[in-house]
Parts: structure tokens; C-alpha cells; sequence
């Protein structure tokens, strides 16, 4: 499995905000969205491949119960199905992060889903091959049904523009199933000025609809840097 890097550090977003966590982040995307704030797992993947032994061996040297399955897509590999049986057997909390686009029957505690909008594609002139990709692979309905259906799970979606909260809607339309506490809106940016010019209209939104803002807290505490 080709992993970009495996840290500890704290989960600063979603549901689990706050809590220490061991982080593996897989190397490699099937989409490439303009904001992607780990382009050393998608643009530009980065890595070695490691075998399911040493990263749990890694994950062990941590005094620390909850992993973090992301990337990149981690659903892109094979191997995160025995790695997951394995932490899975050795009593970690297992949480997978996902765009929503693959399907693996993974083992998970909680499957953080973040669907991506139109908006969120690269540019049609400077990557015409990966616009047309994004546009055609970014929603993938039956697979996220069936991540909802199998799994406790977060929707947290990345809101740059006041546009993107109607995408929102037309998203939720089309799943009435979805309980509002597990929606979650998340600020674009990778700087804290950048976060914050967008997070009080995107918090008022979120409080009138009965959703949940999701701050990106690894930004306040640590900046836009790698491991953390």
C-alpha cells in the first residue's frame, strides 16, 4: 500500500475533533480537486509502498486507540482491508476518510464521507484530462448509499462560495434519509484569514438548517503543515 506518511497528532475536524489519533495517509487520488490541501497524495503523490505488518507495526509504537484511515483515497487500495481487519482485531477505533467514490466493505467505526461538488474540478484548460475525470468519477450515488446504509457515518462537505450551499441541498435531496447532525459544512482554505472570511456566513447557514459547521482546527492550532 503506497503511504504518503503516518503520524500522530489530533483529529481537527469532523465528529471526533479533539481526540489523539494516529493518522495513515495513503498516496494516491482518483480525483483532483483545485483546493486539495495534500497534494503530496494526489497531485503529486509521494511515498513508498508499505507492507500491512509495518504500518500496523508503526500505528503500534503510539500509545493511541483511534486510527485515521485518509489520503489521498484510501479506498483505492486493496490492502486497506486486512490493515483494517488487523487494527480492527487489535482494538483500535477505526476512522476511513473518503470522497464517497469507491466502494470497499472496510472495516469502520466511522466512515467520513466528503462528496465533492463540480465546482471543486480542477481547470478545464490547465487539466483538461483531470477536469473531465473529476466531472465523471466525483459522484458516485449508489456507492454512497451504500456507505450510508452499511456504516456510522459524517457528510462533511467543503464549502468555498456561497454557490456551494445550494449544491448542498440538491445533495441532501436526494438522500431525505440523511439525519441533519451527521451533516457537517467545512470552510475552504489553508490559512486561518482564509478560513475565517468564509466561516461566519457558512456557521449562520449551518444554524438555520440544523447542521453542523465543522472548523477546520488543525489550521488554528498548527498552520498549513504537513504530519499534523
Amino acid at each position: 500500500m503506497k503511504i504518503a506518511e503516518i503520524y500522530k497528532s489530533v483529529q481537527g475536524e469532523g465528529l471526533l475533533t479533539g481526540t489523539p489519533s494516529v493518522f495513515v495517509r495513503a498516496s494516491g487520488c482518483n480525483l483532483r480537486c483545485w483546493f486539495c490541501d495534500t497534494p503530496y497524495a494526489s497531485w503529486q503523490p509521494e511515498g513508498k509502498d508499505i507492507s500491512v505488518d509495518e504500518i500496523v507495526a508503526q500505528v503500534e509504537e503510539w500509545d493511541c486507540r483511534h486510527v485515521v484511515l485518509s489520503g489521498g483515497e484510501p479506498m483505492l487500495f486493496a490492502e486497506l482491508l486486512p490493515l483494517a481487519e488487523r487494527l480492527r482485531g487489535g482494538g483500535w477505533h477505526i476512522t476511513v476518510e473518503t470522497a464517497g467514490t469507491l466502494y470497499l466493505p472496510v472495516a469502520c467505526d466511522l466512515m467520513s464521507i466528503s462528496p465533492k461538488f463540480a465546482s471543486s474540478g480542477p481547470s478545464a484548460r490547465e487539466h483538461p484530462h483531470w477536469s473531465r475525470r473529476h466531472e465523471r468519477e466525483r459522484y458516485q450515488p449508489e456507492v454512497l448509499a451504500a456507505l450510508m446504509a452499511e456504516y456510522n457515518y459524517q457528510l462533511k462537505f467543503v464549502i468555498d462560495r456561497p454557490t456551494d450551499l445550494q449544491d448542498v441541498k440538491r445533495f441532501l435531496a436526494e438522500f431525505p434519509e440523511v439525519e441533519s447532525q451527521r451533516v457537517l459544512l467545512m470552510p475552504q482554505g489553508r490559512t486561518e484569514g482564509e478560513l475565517q472570511d468564509r466561516s461566519n456566513w457558512i456557521e449562520s447557514h449551518c444554524t438555520e438548517q440544523g447542521w453542523s459547521f465543522c472548523p477546520r482546527k488543525q489550521i488554528e492550532w498548527y498552520g498549513p503543515v504537513r504530519g499534523t
